[in-house]
């Protein structure tokens, strides 16, 4: 069987702190003006039954995202990877990301077309 090694970025949004470093990271990058991007920070409020608010910050990858190949390809992390923060951001082979998700309840594996 072969190992399948594309490379994809695993976020875990349970300790995502909606700091905004991974879209300004990007844009800079790769010079995206306003209003465009590879990465897009969503904010999730939600009522809990006990009445509590909690509010999710959700990273999303848009079609822009190439994971940074320019980069990655001179050995370099993505730029969102590198620059976040709250160090929730991952890139490595699928199968590796599979693998630190089967740990985390609370994250999501993007890999580019």
């Amino acid at each position: 069987m072969t190992k399948w090694l594309e490379k994809g970025l695993l976020i875990d949004y349970e300790y995502c702190s909606g700091c905004h470093a991974c879209e300004v990271a990007c844009k800079q990058e790769h010079g995206y003006p306003v209003g465009t991007g590879g990465i897009h920070m969503n904010q999730v409020e939600t009522v809990l039954p006990n009445g509590r608010l909690r509010i999710d910050y959700l990273p999303f990858p848009t079609a822009y995202c190439d994971l940074c190949a320019d980069r990655v390809g001179q050995g370099e992390k993505p730029a969102c990877v590198k620059h976040c923060q709250a160090a929730v951001m991952y890139h490595a082979d699928v199968t590796e990301l599979a693998e630190i998700m089967a740990q985390k309840p609370h994250c999501a594996v993007f890999t580019p077309r």
